[in-house]
């Protein structure tokens, strides 16, 4: 019997021996015969397994305190923060947390963001009552639901945290490769640059996490551990903060200088003629030199003396932006017979123009045009004032931009008349203007003084307040307005004898700008306490220029003005803007064909 136990007893322990080292020989056996390719990868993974818990992550330094750099905290992204994080292995975190207390389990919770528990235990841990066994525990297991549930919705309104977190370990890689000496070419150096091609190369063009391919996640796995290969070899945090230092300053520069080259090009492209408006009024003034003089001229001049019409002005050099006002006021008044348009523009634009309304009146409505050459005795005498404005836009000393304060004189029969700018759409009858009550004063207008409107604009942001005369004579907070569409009470405008002060005011700037140049400065002083505020739906502005003005607000309007410089005649046209500006212009008209002008 004693020698049965024996042997059962060395059988139980070669079966054990066998088991334990049967695996380590087919371990070795497998690893003799694998590619030095599946070996890296091997090793790759099995680091990564290692070390997926000492997660190194890359933040600015809060302060320097004391003797030296403080190390970076250890901090996810929040909704006004920008920092980095990385993602720990949901087998490591399902481990972990069966063999640590609850006080861990919080700061796994904070590190993350987010548990790996399904949606339906989530829930429960929302609604159930968390037994404990003191207090202290009780508030613990409460603040960790509640990290639960911020990272829950963290998470839902992040669509784009992981490919912040992409950006981030490339930045990261920059870093440790500029700490690389010049010319080096060791493996890190190596096995960096390769991460940073494969993973560029696996983003692709992506902005949000649904758009990554499932190759990008494992890349960015792969580079994660590199990157904790090579903090390793960077352990100097004063250094790192230094270089990162240096890098934002960089970036910084880098991002200026192609704000600012940005802006030149807008305006430069703002200041410049399309090719398609250049041809279109080439061939408007070879016919327009074809027809006999007999032929040149537009019908019912007579409305245009007649003092009980509604009189419009507009004053350009541009065929078709002058086409979209008229067309759009005619299109939608009440009384189209009596509406009278005195368009008036320089004179190499008067044979094109002319003939555009030649070929297509305006129906039933009256247009009258007239060249600056007519008006030219009333610029003589302010001429040298103009010049003195020294602006780098040809636009804000054009006769044409300053002829809104001879009115009265160029026309001296009228009472009353609303100025529209040619960057204007007409939404609705403006017959009702004309029953405004300006209460004695000269101008209606919409005003611009409400903060937080796009279209806010305060005195001081264009008139300098700085000088004595300014200062004594106006007041900074003083409500603003708009040019763009205004009602002129004519009558009242030669009592008060305006214009002999706006050209008073010209006279003022010796050799210092005492405002911008324009015509909205300088307009504000010389009806400066002769405006009144018109319903805000009367007129809205801001379709030239980012102002995300709302739909409600443009279908609401009366008028709408792309005031700016993205005008929606041009390339640089806000598109989503452009349409209620397009569906006035007649492109199936054969000279747009012809001249290649289209949407």
């Amino acid at each position: 019997m004693k020698r049965l136990h024996r042997r059962l007893r060395i059988l139980i322990l070669s079966l054990f021996s066998v088991s334990v080292l049967a695996p380590v020989v087919l371990v070795s056996f497998r690893l003799k015969h694998i590619s030095p390719t599946g070996r890296r990868e091997f090793l790759e993974e099995f680091s990564s397994r290692k070390f997926s818990a000492d997660v190194w992550r890359l933040n600015s330094v809060d302060q320097e305190e004391g003797e030296g750099l403080k190390e970076p905290k250890q901090v996810i992204y929040e909704d006004n923060k920008f920092v980095s994080t990385v993602s720990y292995s949901s087998n490591n975190i399902h481990h972990s947390a069966e063999s640590r207390d609850a006080a861990e389990r919080t700061q796994i919770s904070e590190r993350n963001g987010t548990t790996r528990r399904s949606a339906k235990e989530d829930e429960q841990i929302q609604h159930r009552e968390v037994p404990s066994t003191s207090r202290g525990q009780e508030k613990l297991d409460q603040i960790m639901v509640q990290r639960v549930q911020n990272g829950q919705h963290r998470e839902q309104s992040s669509s784009d945290k992981k490919v912040k977190e992409v950006k981030d370990q490339l930045i990261r890689a920059k870093v440790y490769l500029n700490f690389a000496p010049p010319g080096s070419n060791s493996h890190m150096v190596k096995e960096l640059r390769l991460r940073m091609k494969e993973l560029e190369r696996a983003m692709g063009d992506a902005k949000k996490d649904s758009d990554l391919s499932r190759r990008a996640w494992q890349r960015t796995k792969a580079m994660e551990v590199s990157l904790i290969k090579a903090s390793r070899t960077v352990p100097d945090c004063s250094s790192m903060a230094t270089k990162l230092r240096a890098m934002t300053y960089n970036t910084e520069e880098q991002v200026q200088a192609h704000k600012n080259e940005a802006e030149h090009l807008i305006q430069l492209a703002a200041r410049t003629t399309p090719k398609g408006l250049h041809c279109l009024a080439m061939r408007l003034t070879s016919e327009y030199f074809t027809l006999p003089a007999e032929e040149r001229k537009l019908g019912n001049q007579e409305k245009a003396r007649d003092g009980d019409l509604y009189h419009y002005a507009v004053f350009s050099d541009n065929i078709l932006a002058c086409a979209v006002v008229v067309n759009s006021t005619v299109a939608h008044a009440a009384e189209p017979e009596k509406i009278v348009f005195h368009v008036v523009t320089d004179s190499l634009n008067f044979p094109a123009i002319s003939m555009w309304f030649l070929q297509n009146p305006p129906g039933r409505a009256a247009v009258d045009i007239q060249s600056l050459e007519n008006f030219e005795w009333l610029l003589k005498k302010y001429a040298s004032s103009l010049q003195k404005q020294n602006a780098h836009d040809p636009r804000y000393n054009s006769a044409l931009n300053h002829l809104r304060f001879y009115l009265p004189d160029v026309f001296p029969l009228l009472d009353k008349i609303v100025f529209l700018d040619h960057d204007v759409v007409v939404q609705r009858d403006l017959t009702k203007l004309w029953d405004v009550n300006l209460k004695g004063k000269v101008n209606g207008a919409v005003e611009t003084c409400q903060e937080g409107d796009a279209s806010y604009r305060r005195m001081d942001m264009y008139v300098d307040f700085t000088d004595p005369f300014v200062s004594e004579w106006f007041n900074a907070n003083t409500c603003t307005w708009a040019f763009g569409m205004n009602l002129f009470d004519l009558q009242e405008w030669r009592k008060q004898n305006l214009t002999a002060k706006y050209g008073s005011y010209l006279q003022l700037e010796h050799g210092n700008p005492l405002w911008k140049a324009g015509t909205l400065p300088i307009g504000w002083l010389t009806f400066y306490n002769q405006t009144v505020a018109l319903d805000r739906r009367w007129h809205i502005l801001g379709l030239g220029y980012e102002s995300n003005v709302a739909a409600s607000d443009i279908d609401r309007a009366a008028v709408i003005h792309f005031d700016g410089v993205m005008k929606p005649w041009l390339e640089i046209g806000i598109r989503k803007y452009k349409g209620y500006w397009t569906k006035h212009v007649m492109y199936d008209h054969p000279h747009l064909q012809q001249c290649n002008v289209h949407e």
